[in-house]
């Protein structure tokens, strides 16, 4: 390091000191510096690295004197002459060695500070500086000069000036390196005696420490041998005491094991479950402590218990399954065989319910109880309930499986002995060795009967299964008071605790064991605590909630079963059922309806798939209905003569049954919403907040009773009404008072829509469609009664040879007919139309109704149109007829033959419409044939050319016949209160004869 002397400390540069000089003192120092340079060490200046020998000025041959080369021209100059510029070439030339010199001159001086200072403690310094001065390299740990760039940057020598230098420089660091190393030494020698020192004083230490531990050890056994010996051996007399006291207990429970083992044997093959249990119990207790830890013999305890377990488990569930499934079975043979001894004879109403009274109930409880119990201790009720579950499922499949094998035979035989060769159904197949060509071969009363005994049969089942479900759950949760609370409960925390451990040993993959730690924990606890046993906690709640879930899945599975078979027999006989008549329909209809609603009242769960197969196949049933009632009022339109046909008295009770469903409906609508409110066999809540109605077959509604009733009561009252206006109620359709004289198309149209309204009545789920069907049928009838007779159709189709003014009074009576029921059909069927599809329906219906009517104007517009064209006949002939009233030899005193035929065709006309029409569209129709006569007469005669009196007689006489005739048409029209049907014949008449004449 080198650092420049400061001014304070009196040391200057040398060319400082120089400069300070006078030019005399310069001369005389340079003298002086001649000689100090000759008094210094060889050493020190051949220790010089940064100098060669070729440097060396005392070597050179050109220097003739001991003087620098650089003196050589201040030697001529004289003292006074000399400026400190002559010695700046000088100076440039030693300034690199001074300032080394300095360096030196700096570090002895510190060196020497450093070696006080390491005497007080701060050594270390001396070897810090070596290393400033000894460059790095000769430090380094991997130093080697083997390795050829060590070695070039140790030795950068070319020549062999260069390596004596080199030497120089190494044996200068050497000696710095040693001379600091001795420094280092001396400051350390005073530590490392004072050291060495204090050992030897430990060492001494030691020496005494052990002997004094010698005299303790001695003086101990002293002690031990007096004092301690005898109370040591009355503790290990003590220890081994209680080694054979628990050798004994072992003994003993190695006994008690094994006798309990004997004992669980007997108990298990003695059926008593409870009590096997209990000592499974304490069994498994032992298992999981440790005291039978160790113990080689008891190594297959645990697998001995787990049978143990798994019998008393077997033996619960066909217990189980005995009491809710086997005792039930009984009860399908019973059934069968009433069936088969009344297949001959057609059954009535229904049986009673399978029910079970108040003590067979709670036989039937304290029968289940221990069970459940049991089942509940190994927490195996929630299986048992699944296996239960598809045992049911499977014993109610077989069940009506073997009904319908057994009762088939007995029903087919009697289909067979009802329908004659020819009125065979024929199956598809071809064959009838299928149970599905048997069961299609069956007429609708054997398939309902069949149907019926399934249902008694199924009923049994569900029943059976219903008061199982009653009674687990009786068991779980409504058993306060009762001498079995407790051990319910109690088992109810066991079986949560094992169903807890299982599932952990499900996820460990190891095998079942049904008993734990955990559970004899909790066995302790719950057996102490009596109160604490009737408040579970949320794994016993869990553990209720699963058992009660399965409970009730069984009897849902159980009715969805029936569901599946008893849709499967109504999916056999599908083509079947369309084309049954509406009764026999509504029979198999109504007792699948009773049936869903009377397992989904003991499930307590909608049929979602029976429902959409009866939904399906009452859809197909309406739709075949239509289909054929279709093809029927096209045939029977085609065929139609349009003669006025005589009323039936069945006819006239489909009107008034019309007229009287209105009352009857509000009449009985408390009574059945009563029925609905206080019977819940008729009427099942859901969840979800339906509504299931309950029909029953052969059993009229009070509805339906009050009906038949008001029928009767109305039909008397109209046929007393009926004479009093003496009509025949054969000839005529009475409504609301009013005859309508019908023909055969009306009626069998009205028979269609009488029972369009029995089926919307009957199958409310399909009342939306049975409107559609309605309107369509009704769009049907009168566009073709309108091709048939205002286009004439019928003269084609049925072989008329003209439509008359009577067809068409009889076609007009017919649609006004339809026309005015259309109300009441509407209110009859919207009675079961969702409110929501209503509004759509309404506005079809009312179309349909106004397009009645339209037709309705258009046959009276007709009418009138075939008088006009007849009286333009009529007209046309005139001025031939007027011709011959010229001739003097005329003296008829009658009208001429335009007025009589005229007149005689305007009077049939009227009596054709009085009798047929009503008389509001009589003076309607006949107030516009006034209207026509008055002007196309009067017009005719206008025109006419009369020149003699004859001819005027005659006219006189023509108009006042004709005139005559006007007088007496019905006509809504008064032109003058004194006058009727006056009009332009009568202005005419005035005109040409005067007021007096007219």
């Amino acid at each position: 390091m080198e650092s420049q002397p400061s001014r304070q400390s009196g040391r200057y540069t040398f060319e400082e000191a120089i400069s300070r000089e006078s030019p005399t003192a310069l001369t005389k120092s340079n003298s002086d510096a001649a000689a100090a340079a000759s008094s210094q060490s060889l050493s020190s200046i051949l220790n010089n690295p940064h100098v060669a020998k070729s440097d060396w000025w005392w070597y050179s041959s050109s220097s003739s004197s001991l003087a620098p080369p650089e003196f050589a021209p201040l030697i001529s100059k004289a003292s006074s002459e000399l400026t400190r510029s002559d010695f700046s070439t000088y100076f440039s030339s030693i300034s690199d060695s001074y300032h080394r010199f300095e360096d030196i001159r700096n570090h002895s001086t510190k060196d020497l500070e450093s070696s006080a200072s390491d005497s007080q403690g701060h050594g270390g310094e001396a070897l810090v500086a070596c290393l400033r001065e000894v460059p790095a390299l000769y430090f380094k740990e991997d130093f080697a000069l083997e390795d050829g760039a060590t070695f070039r940057a140790a030795c950068p020598f070319s020549t062999a000036a260069e390596n004596l230098v080199l030497q120089e420089k190494l044996t200068q660091y050497l000696d710095v390196v040693e001379l600091h190393l001795v420094k280092e030494i001396s400051l350390r020698s005073n530590s490392f005696f004072e050291a060495q020192r204090q050992l030897q004083d430990l060492n001494v230490e030691i020496v005494e420490g052990c002997s004094r531990i010698r005299e303790l050890k001695e003086t101990i056994r002293l002690l031990d041998v007096d004092l301690v010996d005898s109370a040591r051996q009355v503790q290990h007399l003590n220890a081994t005491r209680t080694n054979l006291l628990a050798l004994h207990h072992k003994f003993n429970l190695i006994l008690y094991v094994k006798q309990s083992l004997s004992a669980l044997k007997l108990l298990v093959a003695s059926g008593d479950c409870a009590g096997a249990l209990d000592i499974t119990d304490d069994l498994q207790n032992l298992v999981d402590g440790d005291e039978l830890t160790g113990l080689h013999c008891f190594r297959h305890l645990r697998d001995n218990v787990a049978a143990s377990i798994e019998s008393i488990n077997s033996i619960l569930s066909a217990e189980f399954m005995r009491a809710a499934i086997q005792d039930a079975g009984n009860s399908d043979v019973v059934i069968l065989s009433q069936v088969k001894a009344r297949a001959s004879i057609p059954t009535n109403g229904k049986d009673d319910d399978v029910n079970l009274d108040e003590e067979e109930t709670t036989n039937f409880r304290d029968c289940l109880l221990p069970i459940i119990i049991g089942l509940l201790r190994t927490a195996q009720l929630p299986s048992v309930l699944r296996i239960y579950r598809d045992t049911l499922t499977a014993d109610m499949k077989n069940a009506i499986k073997n009904a319908v094998a057994e009762l088939l035979p007995v029903l087919l035989a009697r289909s067979e002995s009802e329908f004659s060769p020819g009125e065979r159904t024929v199956d598809a197949d071809g064959g009838g060795a299928s149970l599905a060509s048997k069961l299609r071969s069956l007429s609708s009363e054997s398939f309902v009967q069949l149907l019926s005994a399934i249902f008694k049969i199924v009923r049994a089942h569900v029943v059976r299964a219903a008061e199982v479900k009653k009674a687990i759950e009786w068991i779980m949760k409504n058993l306060d008071g009762h001498y079995a609370a407790e051990s319910v409960a109690t088992a109810i925390a066991l079986g949560a605790a094992a169903a807890e451990t299982s599932e952990d040993h499900d996820d460990q993959g190891s095998s079942l064991l049904p008993f734990s730690s955990q559970r004899a924990a909790r066995v302790s606890s719950f057996q102490g605590k009596a109160n604490d046993a009737t408040s579970p906690s949320n794994m016993s709640i869990n553990f209720s909630t699963d058992v009660l879930r399965e409970n009730t899945e069984a009897v849902v599975a159980a009715c969805d079963a029936a569901h599946g078979r008893w849709a499967k027999l109504l999916g056999v006989r599908a083509l079947l059922h369309p084309r049954l008549r509406l009764q026999e329909f509504l029979c198999i209809y109504n007792i699948t309806q009773e049936f869903i609603t009377a397992t989904e009242k003991i499930g307590g769960r909608r049929g979602f798939s029976i429902r959409g197969t009866l939904n399906s196949q009452a859809k197909a049933f309406l739709d075949f209905q239509h289909d054929s009632r279709m093809a029927k009022i096209r045939a029977v339109l085609d065929q139609e003569t349009w003669v006025e046909v005589d009323v039936p008295d069945e006819f006239q009770a489909i009107v008034i049954s019309l007229c009287s469903s209105e009352a009857l409906i509000s009449e009985n609508l408390d009574h059945v919403q009563n029925n609905v409110e206080t019977n819940h066999g008729e009427v099942i809540a859901f969840n979800d907040g339906s509504l299931v109605e309950d029909t029953v077959q052969g059993k009229p509604t009070p509805l339906a009773e009050a009906a038949n009733k008001n029928k009767a009561s109305l039909a008397h009252s109209n046929d007393n009404k009926m004479k009093e206006h003496g009509k025949s109620t054969s000839q005529t359709l009475s409504y609301k008072g009013v005859g309508y004289h019908m023909v055969n198309c009306g009626l069998i149209l009205l028979k269609m829509l009488s029972e369009y309204i029995d089926m919307g009545n009957f199958l409310p789920l399909r009342s939306s469609e049975v409107v559609h069907r309605v309107v369509e049928i009704l769009k049907f009838f009168n566009t073709r009664t309108c091709q048939l007779v205002l286009g004439a159709g019928a003269m084609q189709v049925s072989g008329l040879k003209s439509i008359t003014s009577k067809h068409l009074a009889l076609a007009s009576q017919v649609i006004s007919f339809i026309y005015a029921i259309i109300p009441d059909i509407r209110r009859i069927l919207f009675l079961k139309v969702p409110e929501t599809q209503k509004e759509l329906l309404l506005s079809e219906i009312d179309r349909v109704a106004q397009d009645f009517k339209v037709h309705r104007d258009e046959i009276h517009t007709k009418l009138v149109q075939i008088m006009r064209e007849r009286l333009l006949v009529h007209v046309r002939g005139l001025p031939q007829i007027v011709e011959g009233w010229n001739r003097p030899e005329d003296a008829d005193a009658q009208p001429s033959q335009f007025a009589r035929s005229l007149t005689k065709e305007i009077g049939f006309l009227q009596r054709v419409l009085s009798r047929i029409l009503h008389d509001v569209d009589v003076q309607e129709i006949f107030r516009q044939v006034v209207i026509i006569v008055h002007s196309q007469v009067s017009e005719a005669f206008s025109r006419l050319e009369i020149s003699t009196p004859q001819a005027k007689d005659r006219l006189y006489r023509d108009v006042k016949h004709i005139l005559g005739c006007v007088r007496s048409l019905p006509s809504d029209d008064l032109s003058r209160s004194s006058t009727p049907n006056w009009g332009q014949l009568d202005e005419f008449l005035e005109q040409r004869f005067g007021t007096k004449a007219g």
